[in-house]
This record gives structure tokens, sequence and C-alpha cells, in this order.
């Protein structure tokens, strides 16, 4: 081989120890989990699932016993105890390239990486971005990352990583229907819902033919507990709260005067991958 070549495998090899570095790996003792091979849309995947009793059987790998990152799972094999054979294992993590963690890293209980709740333009800091807790008050959990900053709940092993792809269906449900609640109060005669994305973004927009609101009308009702007409029922947090929704999830609330007449709420949400592009449905 020439040194040109001796160079190039070198290189090859550093980029491929880089690339298997960056992992942590969540393993269980043999027959602990059960894995099958299934196929959707035409994909291939083997799915493993873990009982919630066997939640103690789980473990996050980092670094071997030498201190020295593990950086494949040829390695993580290597690491476990006499008896011990892996049932399954996956990536678990981002991280740097030095193989320090990016966000939260919790080893049985002990914090080796702090959160990270900030935005950024790489993968990582994509809003929102959330932490799979298992070992806590349930069996297994994935929380939104600025939610988990708050509710600082107990875990036994914990990751970090982002974007969540996917906004929870009760938290959906309740931004959908203060909005819709709110159209229908004020509405005269109609009310229109469209949705369109871009692959980025997914806007909702919600109008009504009602009377509208004044810019400064719309200061007073985004603040919790102020209410315009207080005729209606209610208790003047339902767009507070939808706005805060949509924020914890790195979107966000607009409202403004709509084409109809009324009043307009536009609610931006992260999109994920195949997100429908210019789909409307008006009512």
């Amino acid at each position: 081989m020439t040194a040109t070549g001796r160079a190039g495998m070198a290189e090859l090899a550093r980029l491929l120890a880089v690339a298997l570095g960056a992992l942590v790996a969540m393993a269980l003792p043999s027959g602990a989990a059960e894995c099958r091979r299934i196929e959707h849309d035409g994909q291939g995947y083997v799915l493993c699932e873990v009982p919630a009793e066997q939640e103690p059987a789980l473990r996050l790998f980092q670094d071997g016993p030498d201190g020295a990152p593990l950086r494949n799972f040829a390695n993580v094999r290597r690491s476990l105890a006499p008896g011990e054979t892996l049932s399954f294992a996956m990536n678990a993590g981002m991280f740097h390239a030095d193989y320090r963690p990016v966000g939260l890293l919790v080893v049985e209980g002990r914090e080796l990486s702090p959160l990270v709740t900030g935005a950024s333009h790489d993968n990582f800091g994509m809003l929102p971005n959330g932490v799979f807790c298992s070992g806590g008050a349930r069996p297994f959990q994935v929380i939104e990352s600025r939610a988990f900053a708050e509710a600082r709940p107990d875990c036994r092993l914990a990751t970090q990583s982002g974007p969540m792809l996917v906004v929870d269906g009760e938290d959906l449900d309740e931004m959908l229907g203060n909005l819709l609640d709110n159209a229908l109060a004020h509405a005269r005669a109609r009310v229109v819902i469209e949705a369109t994305g871009d692959g980025r973004e997914v806007l909702i927009r919600i109008a009504d033919d009602g009377p509208g609101l004044s810019p400064a009308e719309i200061a007073t009702v985004r603040q919790p507990g102020r209410r315009l007409d207080e005729s209606q029922p209610g208790h003047g947090f339902g767009l507070p709260i939808t706005a805060e929704i949509a924020e914890l999830y790195g979107g966000r609330l607009e409202l403004g005067r709509a084409p109809e007449g009324g009043l307009e709420a536009r609610l931006v949400l992260l999109a994920g991958p195949g997100a429908a592009n210019d789909r409307a449905r008006p009512s």
C-alpha cells in the first residue's frame, strides 16, 4: 500500500472512530426484552419491548471500567460482567467530538452532564427537545426539556436529545379546543379552520366572522385572567394557556384581524419529517 493509501485508511479509521464514539448504548441482560422484526411503509425495523417491571435491568453505557469512552457496541459487550449478554443496544444520545455528552445525562441517579434548555441552530437545539427518563415515578417517560427543568423529576437513567417530532396529543387537544371555543363563542355565522406546512413548521389558522379585537384588546386577552366580555362563560385563561403550551413546544400563538372580519388565531408548531405540505380544510 502506498503512503497516500495508508494515510487515507488512517483518516477513514479516525472518522469511523468519531462516528462510532458518539453513542450511548442501552442494554439489558439476555431474555429481559422481547424483540421482533416489523415492517412499516416498506421499511424494516426491529422492535424491542421492555416491560415496566424490567426497568431496573435497563442500563446506560458511556465509559468503560478504565474511564475511556466505550465508542462502539463491541466494547459495550466486552464491558459486561461474566454471564451477561446484550438483549439489545441502541444509540441513546448526542455527543461532542471529544465524547462529552450534549445535554443531560444521568446514570444510576448521578448527573454526569447538565440539562440544556436553550435553542441553537444545530439539530439538538431545535426546540422542542426532550429527556428520556426511566426509574422515577413512572417506569418510562419522555418529557419536554423545559418542562423537565421546572418539574425536576427523579430519574435513575436520563438522556436528552432533540428535536421532539410529536406534540403530546392532550396538549394539542387543549390548544385547539381553547381556540375553537373562543371562535365559536364570538362568530356570527362562520368559523374557518386551515392547516398548512412547509416541512419545518405547521400553521393552524382558526378565524371567525365576529366583531374581532383591536390591538389593545388582543394585548389584554393574552394576559391570564383578563376578559373583555364578562357575560361569556370562562375564566380568561384559554388564550394565555394556549400561548404558553405552544411556546413550550418551540412554537407560538399569533392573534390578529381575520380577513373574515373577526379574530384570527395562528398556531405555529414545529413539524416532523414527512409533514403534509399545503393542506387546507376550511369548514
